[in-house]
């Protein structure tokens, strides 16, 4: 039997004992003589289960600290990670998560407004993403793909705030804003490149014109 477990049986007799005596009453002389001599040999049942417990206590308490702290780590390693995605541009490894998160927003959006407005915000993405590209090693083929990506999400956009929310001054409003991204890029095209600009510019100015 361990000693941990013959002091449990020693405080539980005592108690025992203890529960059997009158109010008022006093300890048998028997249990007071018992008592005396654990105290003298410094083996008082009541403190030392307690006085064992404390480091297995403090333990307990430290032990939630761990996966606090993995709870804290896991999160900063998610914003990192968000924020790595969401700085990603066309040829990096974390850029299709950002368009998938993206084309998430869009599905999940609740009507054809949210939808539009959504969409715009991808091509004012886009629109960002071809001024990072340009001067680039790989600038050629991913300026030219992003800017017809940029094309195809405006007009998508558009054409889902027309119906929802015909005459909307948001779209005006998206147009003169991606005509001061995409204006100030142009010298900086290539021939074929400046085609697709030009001829997207040329779109959106009619969304901006008042009718």
């Amino acid at each position: 039997m361990g000693r941990a477990r013959i002091r449990r049986e020693r405080v539980l007799e005592h108690l025992t004992e203890l529960r059997g005596l009158p109010l008022g009453g006093a300890p048998e002389p028997a249990f007071r003589e018992r008592l005396r001599e654990q105290l003298l040999t410094g083996e008082l049942p009541s403190e030392e289960p307690e006085a064992a417990e404390r480091p297995r206590r403090r333990a307990a308490r430290r032990r939630p600290l761990l996966p606090q702290l993995a709870t804290v780590g896991l999160a900063a390693a998610m914003m990192v990670s968000s924020f790595a995605t969401y700085q990603s541009v066309p040829g990096d490894s974390l850029y299709p998560l950002k368009r998938a998160a993206e084309t998430t927003l869009v599905r999940l959006s609740s009507d054809d407004a949210e939808r539009g407005e959504r969409e715009l915000d991808s091509a004012k993405t886009r629109a960002r993403e071809v001024a990072t590209l340009l001067g680039s090693s790989e600038d050629g083929p991913l300026v030219s793909k992003t800017l017809k990506d940029m094309e195809a999400s405006t007009r998508s956009g558009i054409s889902r705030l027309e119906r929802a929310e015909p005459r909307s001054g948001k779209i005006k409003k998206f147009a003169r804003d991606q005509k001061k991204v995409v204006g100030p890029i142009l010298k900086q095209l290539d021939d074929s490149q400046l085609a697709q600009a030009e001829g997207y510019l040329d779109y959106i100015d009619g969304l901006a014109a008042p009718h």
